[in-house]
């Protein structure tokens, strides 16, 4: 079982509106799509829809709570919520026609009682778990290190975990091994505090993140594909044929393809992710992939040492 972690659940709300999103104008919504969201959130449906055994776990509170759980409960996803009296966060994407732009509320103050009630509860999920998702960012009252808490529960547990974060939950978290860290090129960028332009950059600033303590460094790169940085070994695997759309929910995406191919080699580890983040920028909303894209995007990535 593929178990994700989302402390900052959220409903995602996205508006979509014709034309181009011009500041200071009125613009008419000609649509509204709501979700089940947060970046754990999106692993997890990903992986539903793909078939994997998943649960999510995490944080929800007030109504917003539940109804991201009724969203997750309509669509099938096992999910095993800690409840918070504090009300959950909404995130806003509005899509135009050449453009996606997101507001995030910052979340639920957290008491240290309801961390200690999520960590408790982290534990026994640990038991059942074959691979751990952590994702996303972290609600104010949790501490800076709760990411690297459930990194070292897990490898107490002998259950690889995937980071995907940023900011000093990343840096703290790194610090405690987790198996792969995933960040794309802005977070890589301040957690080596080196510029990240391309692939040689990519692979100098993972380069410096493995000796922060991680096992394996996969860079996001958009539209470049992945690069993977780990001691010995630099790969690159990009889509032949990329595919335009809401790139919003690529980068979870390619986290779902990481975490279900755990234990294959790299190079089909890679182009599982690469081919799941093409795919996921073919749907409109984050969470989700095009499944006749992601098939035959699966034969269209290329592969090359760096």
């Amino acid at each position: 079982m593929i178990l994700t972690v989302t402390l900052n659940a959220a409903l995602d709300a996205t508006y979509f509106i014709e034309g181009d999103l011009n500041p200071g104008e009125t613009h008419r919504v000609c649509a509204i799509a709501e979700r089940a969201g947060g970046k754990g959130v999106n692993v997890a449906r990903v992986l539903h829809q793909l078939g994997e055994d998943v649960i999510a776990t995490g944080l929800v509170g007030g109504r917003t709570g539940d109804h991201v759980q009724s969203l997750l409960d309509a669509e099938g996803v096992s999910a095993a919520f800690v409840r918070i009296a504090g009300e959950s966060r909404r995130t806003t994407v509005v899509v135009a026609a050449s453009s996606a732009t997101g507001f995030w509320e910052p979340g639920p103050a957290v008491t240290g009682a309801e961390w200690a009630d999520f960590r408790a509860g982290f534990e026994r999920l640990l038991a059942r778990a074959d691979t751990v998702v952590l994702s996303g960012s972290l609600p104010p009252g949790i501490p800076v290190e709760a990411y690297a808490d459930l990194i070292r529960l897990a490898r107490a547990a002998e259950v690889p975990t995937l980071l995907d974060a940023d900011g000093d939950a990343l840096r703290f978290g790194i610090a405690a091994g987790p198996a792969v860290v995933v960040p794309n090129a802005a977070e890589l960028a301040e957690l080596s505090s080196q510029p990240v332009d391309g692939i040689a950059s990519a692979e100098r600033a993972g380069r410096s993140a493995l000796t922060m303590g991680g096992q394996a460094v996969v860079a996001t790169l958009g539209v470049r594909g992945v690069v993977l940085i780990e001691p010995g070994r630099c790969l690159r695997a990009w889509p032949l044929h990329p595919v335009a759309g809401n790139p919003t929910g690529a980068g979870d995406a390619c986290v779902a393809g990481l975490a279900r191919t755990v234990g294959r080699p790299w190079a089909e580890r890679l182009s599982e992710a690469v081919a799941l983040g093409a795919a996921a920028a073919a749907v409109p909303t984050a969470g989700a992939v095009d499944l006749p894209t992601y098939q035959q995007q699966r034969l269209h990535v290329a592969l090359e040492e760096c």
